[in-house]
């Protein structure tokens, strides 16, 4: 299958920097040459990924960033072919007023909605929307409103009991025509089985090839116990230049200004995360600075202030198209990338990267 490649809205600011670009520690601090996630900067990245073949967009949600729906919907008339990958909380809204929501958004785009289902894996972010389900009961509660908005989908009324939610009568006005693709990430014991029960894509953050290739396989072997096949993706940061030693310098150049404090306090706080993943992608670097590239061209620098996706392709152009194809060989067909700034580095990889990838046969032409 051809690899699909998506960009990054950074809906909560952007910079030349990974310092103010955490949603779990330091996102409150502000860079030098901060700029605003102002509708006009974020139609500019819109535009760009558009413009340079991306597939889509993932757009963010959290109290750290902008409302994901708002955004995603302000920028449809700015782009032509540019899918929104809306990330949301089941949760937050009634099943069936979500199932609405889809509905209209991919009517009124033609087809341009993909849905991230976020359970959340922090507590304390979760109790700022009134929240105040434990971990597993989160994931427990996804999978009762994946239900439901599946069966709203189809455009029988549905009635439903269960633990979470009780709905009589659900149904939207009109189902979504195609129905929005649904993808979903989770790394713990009650995340896997909500995957492979009820989205079309799983995710996981870039870890090695192997580890990631064992993630996966869990979830390929759980859907395929309930006659389901799911396709895989991950999420990746990027630096890519014409030679090597020119992308480790712009690597290099984010650790310059990172202070012991700043990496100390951001690892003490992600490696007592209530999230699998974010203890996995804390565990890759340590708060260490001496051991960062932790396969050839795959860097946890970014994880050590950031939270979420911490690793970052980093390369020539040619040794990042191999990683690449290295994780489509073993089963990875969406690839969602992000860097510093965004609007920079979406040209990067894409005027860099992503021929190479089509002489390889790993990209549709």
């Amino acid at each position: 299958m051809s690899a699909k490649f998506f960009w990054f809205l950074p809906t909560n600011g952007d910079s030349r920097s990974i310092v103010g670009a955490s949603h779990a520690s330091s996102h409150h601090t502000v860079p030098a040459g901060y700029r605003k996630p102002s509708l006009r900067y974020l139609g500019e990245v819109a535009r760009a990924a558009d413009r340079l073949g991306f597939e889509g967009v993932l757009t963010p949600t959290g109290t750290w960033c902008e409302d994901a729906w708002l955004t995603s919907a302000a920028l449809l008339e700015q782009t032509d072919r540019l899918k929104f990958l809306v990330a949301f909380r089941p949760g937050l809204v009634p099943p069936t007023l979500a199932a609405q929501q889809a509905a209209t958004f991919q009517r009124f785009s033609e087809g341009r909605l993909l849905l991230n289902i976020v359970s959340g894996g922090d507590d304390v972010e979760q109790r700022r929307f009134g929240d105040w389900l434990s971990h597993d009961q989160r994931y427990e509660r996804t999978g009762e409103f994946l239900e439901i908005v599946r069966d709203v989908w189809r455009g029988q009324p549905v009635d439903y009991r269960g633990r979470h939610y009780s709905v009589t009568d659900a149904r939207v006005s009109e189902p979504p025509n195609p129905l929005p693709q649904l993808y979903f990430g989770g790394s713990s014991p009650a995340a896997l089985p909500i995957a492979a029960e009820h989205v079309d894509v799983y995710l996981t953050w870039g870890e090695p090839p192997a580890a990631a290739a064992a993630k996966i396989a869990q979830v390929r072997e759980l859907a395929k116990a309930r006659g389901r096949n799911l396709r895989f993706g991950i999420r990746l940061h990027t630096i890519t230049r014409d030679t090597s030693e020119a992308a480790w310098a712009v690597a290099n150049s984010l650790l310059a200004e990172l202070t012991p404090e700043q990496i100390a306090k951001a690892t003490a706080l992600h490696a007592n995360s209530e999230s699998e993943g974010q203890r996995r992608m804390t565990a890759l670097h340590g708060g260490r600075l001496d051991h960062l590239e932790v396969y050839p061209n795959l860097w946890a620098g970014v994880g050590l202030v950031r939270g979420g996706a911490g690793t970052a392709l980093v390369g020539s152009h040619e040794e990042v198209a191999s990683l690449i194809s290295e994780y489509h060989d073993l089963g990875f067909d969406e690839f969602i990338l992000s860097g510093y700034p965004h609007l920079e580095e979406a040209y990067w990889f894409a005027e860099g990267v992503l021929p190479l990838l089509r002489k390889r046969g790993a990209l549709a032409a």
